[in-house]
């Protein structure tokens, strides 16, 4: 699928027919005259072009999440915001949805621009929202939830990060859900709810383990152990 996204867009179709179209298109300008072609191979390309941004972009992004340590690669913020410029050229709302999504982590995640994180994110949201595109959606608001968790308001945390939750049930996506849970038992945690953030981990152990989700399950074993949690 051209954009690399996990939910369906307009540009979702195989790269290879694409080139041989593009690369069709040249011959016929170059040896009948015929530029007919031209245009729709060019936007072809900017929507092939937009996909692999935004593919490269996120393996980069992967690569730190693993060695956080790392120096930061610049060239990943470049290549989401180029990502953005491309899917917006093409009109690929969805693409643009979920591009907006990784500038607005890179800021949050990599930088700790919250400011700038926000911006992204919420027009990520915004677009999402408006074409039914409930998985990058479900990050969009994941990832308001933590900044608001982290500058203190819990109940708009709380609620952005139920919202997400009840969206990646929706789609069934069994790691996303189980990731959002431990984000909510640190938010009932904070809030003095020892109980419910207690179910919460077991609830998110419990979908961690049944989807394979190591790198959760490491998450729910710490966040036992931040808040003295037990099994």
């Amino acid at each position: 699928m051209v954009t690399g996204s996990t939910h369906g867009s307009e540009t979702d179709r195989p790269i290879a027919p694409l080139l041989d179209t593009a690369r069709a298109a040249c011959d016929r300008a170059t040896f009948d005259g015929d530029g007919s072609g031209l245009d729709d191979a060019a936007r072809d390309m900017d929507a092939v072009a937009a996909a692999v941004s935004l593919a490269r972009g996120r393996l980069l992004h992967a690569r730190h999440l693993l060695d956080s340590a790392a120096s930061v690669d610049p060239a990943e913020l470049d290549l989401f915001e180029e990502a953005v410029q491309l899917f917006a050229r093409v009109g690929d709302s969805h693409g643009e949805a979920e591009a907006l999504f990784w500038v607005g982590c890179f800021h949050q995640v990599v930088r700790g621009d919250h400011a700038a994180a926000e911006r992204a994110l919420l027009k990520s949201a915004s677009l999402a929202r408006e074409h039914g595109d409930h998985l990058t959606l479900s990050y969009a608001l994941r990832h308001q939830g933590i900044a608001a968790h982290m500058s203190g308001d819990l109940e708009r945390a709380d609620r952005l990060l139920r919202e997400s939750t009840a969206l990646r049930r929706a789609d069934g996506f069994a790691a996303g859900v189980a990731a959002n849970l431990v984000g909510l038992a640190y938010i009932s945690s904070a809030q003095g709810h020892a109980d419910r953030a207690k179910d919460l981990l077991g609830e998110a152990a419990e979908i961690a383990d049944g989807a394979a989700a190591h790198a959760i399950r490491a998450q729910v074993d710490q966040a036992r152990k931040d808040m003295g949690v037990e099994a």
